[in-house]
Parts: structure tokens; sequence; C-alpha cells
């Protein structure tokens, strides 16, 4: 066989790429144009707003970014070849250029291997610099040839260094992850990841999936991303667009059930009753109780005629709608119909005539039937609700224990409903006691990350909001930092609605290097949780500890550790205890170091200074951590806080400190 010509092939995957690049071009052409002619062809001004909404998203799911690939690899299937890419690509004559990497036949490109070719002849991943095609690399899979994780290119997309925010994977997606991302839409998932191991990517992707496989589904119901906090969420925001998908609504759970504004501060004793799922229970029981049974007959003057309603008929109404276990609201409206149903029966029956709807509409207004119902089932708001348990923890009795009662109860009340000053913790009983009164509005598909430290109101919530869809669910049980940590994925899982989630553990990492996994693994035996310990592919990257001989020192030496890291390419990001976040920039900004926070979107700045409550989920290429007793001695799950802290590096880990470290890691 002559060698093959690799300049030529070369030339001509660059060839094809700047096709495909034009095609696209003129692909969004085609719905730009589509979009300034839309009033034109629609018949009315409703339908011509829908088709711009339409036609706009699909001008914005067509835009090119010219320093991504638009295909990262090829397959050679029946003596076809099929470029694969983040988005589906065609020609003029409707033939495809590049297929989306979520097409059925873009599988076999995660998934053929040697044992299980799945037809793949030949399997080629391209080497990419700023958008520009610079190398191949070909895996012969019908003649027993498969690199896997040991591909040239492979690793340098992995191990390439962080800048800006988070990117996609599809280059990358191993097996196993891309097994996750294609589960079914109707199968809810958890994911236990430890650090390094993808579990952001992999639920963000089985987003974008689940859009491609069930777009007018999903665009009914909705995809609902939940991120610990909004540094994550704008670290995350550019992976979805950067696959064609916008419709994607991002929260954090805070943001999620914020219906009143919080203008108060509970002590920590008070937010951990709150959070306990048993306040599901009190606010049940206090908003129940509120009904009466009738004890007197509904007299209606209607004309000449009297209706007459006894109190046995209106007892099996309320005992009715009670049993139907219907939102408390929708139960009242019921009984309020049922009621004028009974009049319109005797008007039917006296008069032989069947009431107007007018007639319905002021039989159900009228003063009888409305103080009847004020009285039996009497109408009351989430926040009044939730005032009359925090004034008078009554309802709790037998519930919670005489302390708990003492802990949530308000020392004065509030004049008016309205004047009442919420908490932050007051937010998750708000939206406890609207879904008492009314449905929750559900989503086709929830993704819920760093879930480890969602509390179990906060996953009733989130359970509202995905009563009639499926849920990702991510996170790791060793990262668990709030008080209320789950050390179970059964019992989140129960308490988001899905208790019979399959539970899937990642294990190996592909970002975070041995080195720094291995010193993060010493915490393990002492955080309390069974999980496996997380193992890498990477056997590059640098670890070092420094020690300083006075405390003084420190921030000189954390200094002089940015400096050097600023030597190599990539993110660079001391990480910190809160209190020392504002002396540390101010530090490095003497020094002439421009630094950011992790809430700074419109930056340059290289270095990053993260307090260490916020470093959830983010990755840097170089971490400085400053003193690690500070870190953990600030909070109770403070270990916990450090594996976190620990596990942000993917390329080097410097840690400096003046205090004794943690014995589980001395």
């Amino acid at each position: 066989m002559p060698a093959p010509d690799l300049d030529r092939e070369l030339a001509d995957e660059r060839h094809h790429l700047s096709e495909s690049r034009a095609a696209l071009a003129r692909m969004r052409g085609r719905a730009e144009a589509l979009f300034s002619s839309g009033s034109e062809v629609a018949g009315d001004s409703f339908a011509a707003e829908s088709l711009g909404r339409q036609l706009s998203k699909r001008v914005a799911e067509l835009a090119d970014d010219p320093t991504t690939p638009l295909f990262f690899g090829r397959l050679d299937i029946d003596e076809s070849a099929y470029h694969v890419g983040r988005r589906h690509v065609t020609d003029d004559a409707g033939e495809p250029m590049v297929l989306d990497w979520r097409a059925p036949l873009s599988r076999s490109f995660y998934r053929a291997s040697v044992r299980d070719p799945q037809g793949v002849a030949t399997r080629r991943r391209f080497g990419f610099v700023r958008g520009e095609l610079t190398s191949f690399e070909d895996e012969h899979l019908d003649r027993g040839e498969e690199l896997g994780t040991k591909s040239r290119i492979l690793t340098a997309e992995i191990e390439r260094p962080r800048v800006g925010p988070m990117r996609d994977i599809v280059a990358t997606i191993q097996p196993e992850q891309d097994e996750l991302v294609r589960a079914d839409l109707e199968d809810s998932i958890c994911v236990q990841g430890a650090p390094g191991t993808g579990k952001t990517a992999v639920g963000l992707h089985r987003a974008a999936f689940l859009l491609y496989l069930h777009r007018e589904r999903l665009r009914r119901s909705g995809v609902l991303i939940v991120g610990p906090n909004t540094a994550f969420l704008s670290y995350i925001s550019a992976v979805l667009p950067a696959l064609g998908e916008i419709e994607v609504q991002q929260s954090t759970v805070d943001e999620l059930i914020a219906r009143v504004p919080v203008r108060a501060t509970d002590d920590e004793k008070a937010i951990l009753v709150k959070h306990d799922v048993r306040m599901a229970e009190v606010l049940r029981k206090a908003l129940w109780d509120r009904l009466v049974k009738p004890t007197e007959p509904i007299m209606v003057s209607d004309g000449s005629y009297r209706w007459r309603i006894d109190p046995e008929p209106l007892r099996r109404i309320v005992d009715e709608a009670r049993r139907e276990n219907l939102p408390y609201e929708v139960g009242r409206e019921r009984v309020r119909a049922r009621v004028v149903g009974l009049l319109q029966r005797q008007s039917e029956y006296r008069t032989g005539n069947s009431p107007t709807d007018a007639w319905l509409r002021r039989m159900s207004k009228v003063a009888p039937v409305t103080s009847f119902l004020d009285t039996c089932w009497p109408a009351v708001t989430a926040t009044a609700l939730v005032v009359d348990v925090l004034v008078d923890p009554s309802a709790a009795d037998g519930i919670l224990t005489e302390d708990e009662r003492e802990a949530i109860r308000w020392p004065k009340p509030p004049r008016t409903v309205k004047a009442a000053k919420f908490s932050a913790a007051d937010l998750v009983l708000i939206d406890e006691a609207t879904g008492l009164l009314q449905r929750e509005t559900s989503f086709g598909h929830v993704v819920v990350d760093e879930a480890q430290d969602i509390s179990q109101m906060q996953a009733r919530a989130i359970a509202r909001r995905s009563e009639h869809g499926s849920i990702t669910l991510l996170g790791d049980l060793a990262q668990g930092t709030a008080p209320w940590a789950a050390s179970d994925w059964r019992v989140t899982l129960a308490h988001l609605g899905k208790p019979d989630a399959a539970v899937v553990p990642l294990t190996v990492g592909f970002r975070v290097p041995e080195a720094v996994l291995a010193l993060a693994n010493r915490l393990l035996p002492a955080l309390a949780v069974d999980v496996p310990e997380a193992v890498s592919l990477r056997r590059d990257g640098d670890l070092v500890i420094t020690e300083v001989g006075e405390p003084s020192d420190l921030d000189a030496e954390t200094l002089v550790e940015v400096t050097a890291a600023l030597g190599h390419e990539g993110s660079v990001a001391v990480i910190a205890a809160d209190t020392a976040v504002d002396r540390l920039r101010a530090h490095l900004a003497a020094a002439g170091i421009d630094n950011a926070v992790p809430d700074d979107i419109d930056t340059d700045a290289r270095v990053t200074v993260v307090p260490a409550t916020l470093v959830k989920g983010l990755e840097y290429d170089h971490v400085v951590v400053h003193e690690p007793a500070d870190i953990v001695a600030a909070e109770a799950r403070g270990l916990n806080r450090l594996y976190v802290v620990l596990t942000r590096a993917v390329s080097r880990l410097t840690v400096v400190h003046a205090k004794p470290l943690p014995d589980a890691i001395a």
C-alpha cells in the first residue's frame, strides 16, 4: 500500500472546513432573510410576533464562532465520510456537510471500539488552534487500532488551559459520559461525580441532547439549570449557546423561589429549622386546620325565589373536596362551584329553565355563598400563612421541639402581612406555602448541579417545578459544605420526588492531575461520606506546598506564587478564606497585578481572587490556596470546604501556609 499523502489529506480537510463555514453562513443568511420578511407573510399581528420570535431564535442558533472548530471528528462508514461537529450544516441541496454531535449516527464517534466497531472503519480526530485546523489523528478500528485516552489530540484538548468561561466537551466525551448524556427524557439520573470527572459537563450536554431530540416538547415545557450561585452560573453560561441552545433558563435556588424581597436575617439555629423538611408538615397542618365544618344552612334570595342548602350537603361538599387532595385554592373554588351547582339544580327544578352564565357568576359572588366560604374554607395567601406560623408556631406542636419552635418564633408580630420582613430562609417556607395553595408550573427537564448542598425544603421546591418532568442531579457527597449537606443520595432523591432514579458514579478524572487528587483524597476518611476515591488519567501537573515562617509573610509569598503562575499559560486563582479576599486583592493590585472576583464577567484579568465559599464548581489552570487552616476554621464543615478548594486546579496547585496544615493532609 502506498503511504498516505498526509499533506494532501490535511488540505482536503481544511477545504471541507472552509466550505462548511460558507454553507453555515448561507444557512444563517436564509434565516435572516426569512426573519426580515416574516411580518409580510404572517396572517395577523400575533402570528407575526410568534413567527418573528422563532426566526430570531433560529438566526441566533446558526451563529458561527470562527475561534471554535465547526467539526472535531470524522467517521468513515461504508466508504462514506461523515464529519461530526457542534451543529448540523447542510449544503444548498440539503445534503449534510457536518453532522450534529447529537445525531444518531454521531453516537458511533463516542461509542465505537475495536470490540464493537459499529460499522466504523476509521475514526478521525482533528486538532485545532483558535479555530484553524492544524492536524488529524486516525484510529483504524477495522485493523484493530484504537487509541482511547492515549489519543494525543484527545489529551491535548482535555489539558488545554482554561481561560474564561467553561467550554463544551463535545470533542472529548467519553463512552461512560455519553451513555448518561443520551439517556431517555423520561429517566431521572443522579450522577455522583468525583472532582474533574465532568459531571457538570454531562448535565449540560444532556440538556442539549434532550433539546435536540425533543425540540417541540421541551420548547413548550422548558429546561431549567439550577446552580449553587451566580458565579457558577456565569461560568457555565457559554456552554449551551456554543452548542446552539439558547432557550434554557438558568437560576440559583434562591432566585427560583424569590417571591418576596429579603429584608431580614436569621441566626443559624432558625435557618436550620426552616430548611428542615418537618416545616412542610407544619405549614400543611397550619393551612388545613383552617377548615371548619358547616353548621348553618345557606339561604339565597333570587328574585321571588329563595334557595336553601342545609348543613349536611355543605359538609359533604367540603369533605369531598378535602379528600381529593387538591391545592388549597383549587379546592376552595371547587367548593364554590359545587355550592353554586346545588343552587342551579334547585333553580332548574323550580323554574324549568337553565340559568344563564351571568346568573351562575352572580350566585358565586352573593353574600351567603362568600360568607360560607370565608367561614368554612377561608382564603389565605402564602405570606399570610408563613407569618401566622412564625408569629405563633403552635401548629408545630408535636412536630418541632419547644426549642425549635422558639428558634423560629418572631418576637414581635408585624403590623400587617405586607409590613413583614422576611429572611432568605423564609423564602423556602413561602414557596412551600405557595405550593400548598396552587399548582406550580413544571419544567420538562431540570438539571441540578452541586446538589449535595440543597436542603430538604429546597429539594421540595425543585420537585414542584419538575413534577411532570425528569431530573439530572449532579453532585459529590464529599463536597457537601452546607449545614444540611446530603450524606445519602436516596434521601435527596426522595425529597425531589424521584426516589427510583438511578445513582451513577463517575470516578475517573480527566481534568484534575493525579498529584492534586492524591492530596485531596487524604481528606476523604475525615469527611464521613461513603464515596469512592477519584482517580486521574492526568500524570502531568505540579503540586507545591510552601510553608512560611511568619504569618506576616504569607501575603508576600502568595504574591510571589501568583507572579510565577502568570509565567504559564491559562487562568490563575487565589483561593482564600472569605475574610482575606479584600486584603489579598488590594495586595495584588498594589503590586500592579490586575485581578477580579468570580462575578466579574467583563474583565480581562487573568487572576481571580475567589472566596472559598464561592469556588464550588469552578476550575482554574493554576490555583494558589492561601492558608488552608483559616479555610477549615471558618465553618463547621471546613474540611469538606478544603476538599473542594484543593480540587479546583487543572494543571498546577500551590498551597501557601503559615499555620499547621490539617492533620489529614499534613
